[in-house]
Formats: structure tokens, sequence, C-alpha cells
């Protein structure tokens, strides 16, 4: 069960990290966010591969290039549109909209990589769409009040896309490769930061970025939540694909917005059936999809 158990765990550190994050969204921009956890995770994954001593691959090889391509729209873009979804949305519904991942990346899958889907995926796509449309279309007086709603979902559809793809891109790289999944991150994480970088410089931010991050409650939170979700979620999804299926390690870490919902309640948020159920619908659905790979 050493798998089972890894995926899971990933999928609580991730919907702790998310709740920090939609935190900090309050004080710090989503760039500026992305580049602080993506310097603070390279930093940890440096660390790991010395320890490890892990040897580096060729950068100039065709699928190192595929995985700074991954990690420039999966990391660069998708994550900074993942932060400013948490802004406008929350982490329940954010996290709830990135479902949508897996049937993306099936359907891009089709499209590049002539997988084929059987009825049973099909259903399962139709199944978490499903799910998510009965929760999003919930009206809740936070959300009347929210006049950015809608541009939220479309941060986190934008999100799920760019993730999407970077899953693409680092499979068909990773498939039949010696390179490790310590250096695979690593090279995923050094394109998505040098993406917000030049990002930055484009819009001479740099200066207000780093002003808005010295602070101690910004860094330790953006530490906690960088830690959690980046650095050891990223080590934990690779403990469940090494020791479980890849369609029962996806789905358990598709799980997050079941863990996000009781953190919600603690924090204070009323969560009602219909968002439990919506959240269940949607799993179900992914877990449908994926299961022609178990």
């Amino acid at each position: 069960m050493l798998g089972e158990i890894a995926a899971v765990c990933a999928a609580c550190l991730w919907a702790i990290a998310s709740v920090i994050y939609a935190t900090l969204g309050q004080q710090a921009s989503a760039l500026a966010l992305n580049l602080g956890k993506g310097v603070i995770a390279i930093l940890l994954l440096v660390l790991t591969i010395g320890l490890q001593r892990l040897g580096a691959p060729p950068l100039a090889a065709k699928n190192s290039v595929l995985l700074l391509l991954s990690g420039a729209i999966g990391i660069g873009f998708g994550d900074t549109v993942y932060l400013e979804a948490l802004r406008h949305l929350g982490a329940r519904r954010t996290l709830l909209l990135g479902t949508l991942a897996p049937p993306m990346a099936a359907c891009l899958a089709l499209w590049f990589l002539q997988e084929q889907l059987s009825p049973l995926a099909w259903l399962g796509m139709a199944v978490t769409i499903l799910g998510i449309v009965w929760v999003i279309s919930e009206r809740t007086a936070k959300q009347e009040k929210n006049r950015y709603h809608w541009l939220g979902l479309l941060y986190a559809l934008f999100a799920s896309l760019a993730q999407a793809i970077g899953a693409i891109l680092s499979r068909t790289a990773l498939e039949n490769t010696p390179i490790s999944p310590q250096w695979g991150a690593l090279l995923r994480l050094l394109a998505g930061v040098a993406v917000v970088l030049v990002w930055g410089i484009f819009q001479r931010q740099l200066r207000i970025w780093w002003q808005t991050m010295i602070t101690q409650s910004v860094l330790i939170r953006l530490f906690a939540a960088s830690f959690a979700g980046t650095y050891l979620g990223i080590w934990l999804q690779q403990v469940s694909l090494k020791y479980t299926v890849t369609g029962i390690s996806q789905t358990l870490n598709a799980t997050s917005p079941l863990f996000v919902l009781p953190i919600a309640i603690i924090l204070g948020e009323r969560v009602s059936f219909r968002a439990w159920l919506g959240a269940i619908t949607a799993i179900m659905g992914v877990g449908l999809l994926l299961a022609q790979t178990s």
C-alpha cells in the first residue's frame, strides 16, 4: 500500500499548500508567488540531487528540451494562472476545477499521441465535468459579491489546460529514458522560473515582487507551501508512480478537492452537501477515466 499512501499524502499536502497560496494571494501577485515557490523548490531539489549524487542528463537531448518546454508551459504559465484562480475563487473551487486536467490530457493524448480512449474513459470525462458543473453552478453569498468570479473560472481553466499540456510533454520526455524524476522536476522548475523572470523583467516588476516577498510572515508561509506542495508533493507523487499502477496513482492524486473541504470547514467556511457530492462525483469521473491505464 506504499504507493497508494504516498498518493493520498501528496493530495493532502497539495490541498494544504493551495489554502496557504490562496491567503498569500491577498498580499503578493501570482507571478511573485510563482517565482518565490519555484526558487525555494529548486534549492531543495538541488540539495536532494547533490546528496543522492544523481548524474545530470544531457541538456541538448530531445527529452531534456521537452521537459524544459513542459516546465515553461505547465509551471511558468500554468502555475501563475492557477495562483490567480486561487485569489479569485479560493482553494476549494480552484482545486475542483483542477480535476479537468486529466480529461484535457486524455484528449490531447488522443490528438497528438494517437492514444485511443475506451467508452469507460469517455464516461469518466462526462462524469467529471458533471460534478464540476454541479458545484460551480451553486450560487453563494460570497460568490455574488465577487465580480471577478468568471475571471477566476477562466484562470482555472487555463491552468488545467497548461497542466495537461505539461503532463503530455513530460510523459513523452520521460518514457523509456534514463532521466531521473528528480532531474525531470528540476528541469521543469528551472524553465518555469525562467519564464516568470523574463515576465517580471519585461514588466519591470522584480523589485516590487522582492519588496512584497521579504516580509517574515510571507516568507514563512511561502516556504511551508513550497516545501509541502511542490517539493514533498512531487517526491510523493513519484513514489506513488513507482509502487502502484498509473491509474490508481493519478486518481488518488486527484483527491485534493476532498481534503480541502474539511480544511475549509475548520477555517469557518460553510460547505454544502452539494459541494461534497460534486467533488466526489468529479473524482469518481477521474477514476473512470484513468481505469483503463490501471
